[in-house]
């Protein structure tokens, strides 16, 4: 009997040592490997995959006492979607509230399809209550603190309307925008037109920045793509002015000169043949579809009509009429 008594002693000793040091841990301040640690969770991901994020992010505690604990709570299932920045404060026990509750101190930047890594930088430093800590760094930095510095930056983030925690940094904006591009580019390749002329998944990125400038009406996105691979599979030169303006850089005072047409530089598709040398802008979904997929048509000149919308034609004949009628007559 005095053994059992001992016994049911120990392990009650033994339980509450565990009880008090769990409550501990889940009140203590979680270890991080930098000042902030951000996290963005996709609907429907699950809590053990959710744990993992949070440690290869940069948590320094196991993973399945992080999982343990969202799945002993009960609320492992009510954890929201959502882009989450933690700092040196935060505990297990208010990192999961954060993310049952959602992020209640949300904000947001639109980031547009067709700017420049230019513009959408100058956005996120204007963007409310977001810490800019990539403002002193170089584009080539940029990409090295994202895990890509041998990938030239324009044209690698997705434009959309990005949500993020006030306080987060511009760098987990822009990872997360890293991160979709790619996602984007990759889910287009797999959708390629078999007989297109591009080669790697970096030309249809390029070329789909250059179909987002060049295109006034969505309706007619897949024939401008059309005209500009059609002029590759031919070896004619592209001439699109949108790579001419972006080569001129702060050069470039609002009006395009004949000169500035004739003046050769590695963005000059007039004196050039082939793709520029990388992206433009940062082009949409639906761009980068139509680079890799165009119309049918056998298309290679457009011109503006003046109501945002193009007139095709296959002839130069025909492409100098439509020049006439629309331009030259205005």
């Amino acid at each position: 009997m005095k053994r059992s008594i001992v016994g049911l002693l120990i392990a009650a000793a033994v339980l509450a040592a565990v009880a008090t040091s769990a409550f501990l841990w889940l009140h203590r301040p979680l270890s991080l490997s930098s000042e902030t640690v951000e996290v963005s969770i996709e609907l429907g991901t699950s809590p053990r995959n959710i744990a993992d994020a949070w440690v290869r992010a940069g948590v320094q505690t196991p993973a399945w006492m992080l999982y343990e604990w969202f799945r002993w709570s009960g609320d492992a299932r009510r954890i929201r979607a959502g882009s989450y920045e933690i700092d040196r404060h935060t505990t297990p026990l208010s990192l999961l509230g954060m993310m049952v509750r959602g992020d209640e101190t949300m904000a947001f930047v639109r980031l547009n399809e067709g700017w420049t890594l230019q513009q959408f930088r100058a956005e996120l430093a204007r963007a409310e209550a977001l810490k800019p800590i990539t403002a002193s760094m170089t584009d080539t930095e940029l990409m090295a603190a994202l895990g890509d510095g041998a990938t030239p930056a324009e044209g690698r983030f997705y434009p959309d309307t990005y949500s993020y925690s006030k306080g987060s940094t511009d760098l987990a904006v822009l990872r997360r925008a890293h991160r979709a591009m790619h996602q984007k580019l990759d889910a287009a390749w797999a959708e390629r037109a078999a007989d297109t002329p591009l080669r790697t998944p970096d030309e249809a990125l390029t070329l789909a920045s250059i179909v987002e400038k060049e295109t006034g009406q969505p309706a007619d996105r897949g024939k401008v793509a059309a005209v500009f691979v059609n002029r590759l599979r031919l070896g004619m030169p592209l001439q699109t002015d949108p790579t001419v303006i972006y080569g001129l850089g702060a050069a470039f005072d609002g009006n395009l000169r004949k000169r500035d047409l004739l003046a050769d530089t590695p963005y000059n598709t007039y004196t050039r043949n082939g793709l520029p040398p990388t992206p433009i802008s940062m082009p949409s979904r639906a761009s980068l579809l139509a680079a890799v997929r165009p119309d049918s048509t056998r298309a290679l000149y457009f011109v503006a009509r003046g109501d945002g919308s193009s007139e095709f034609s296959d002839d130069l004949a025909a492409h100098n009429r439509a020049v006439n009628k629309f331009q030259r007559s205005r």
